[in-house]
């Protein structure tokens, strides 16, 4: 579980992999969305569910008169909220983050990049408030 709470920085999933809801297996885009969905009802029927222990194949042989009937178990279930969203990070904050470790990576293994150069190539290349790059 926490290694689905503390995810690397994957740019093929929304959020970049950081907004991720454990019970119901989604991520989202930001921290306002999964503050929104934990809020909602979807979640808490989800949550809901999980509170009830699943069915053993004792329980069947016990509700099939083979045995004493025994109530199910409870389990007591909190929402799990994702690092990011401790943190208070925004999806800017995450691809500045990414960045930085992807370069600190490529320094570890000795690649070198040269932004001057490819923004001379491409152009004149900024950066706005999410962190994007705008060519």
């Amino acid at each position: 579980v926490e290694k689905l709470l503390q995810q690397d920085v994957d740019f093929d999933k929304p959020g970049l992999a950081q907004f991720y809801c454990v019970h119901c297996a989604k991520h989202f885009i930001d921290g306002e969305a999964f503050k929104t969905h934990v809020k909602g009802k979807p979640h808490k029927r989800r949550l809901h569910a999980l509170k009830t222990e699943p069915y053993t194949v004792e329980e069947s042989l016990r509700a099939a008169g083979m045995g004493s009937y025994i109530k199910p178990a409870k389990r007591k279930m909190e929402t799990l909220v994702p690092d990011a969203v401790m943190k208070g990070e925004s999806l800017a904050d995450v691809k500045k983050r990414a960045k930085l470790d992807s370069e600190s990576m490529d320094d570890k293994t000795g690649v070198e990049h040269d932004d001057a150069k490819e923004n001379q190539i491409s152009g004149t290349a900024t950066e706005d408030e999410e962190g994007d790059v705008r060519m």
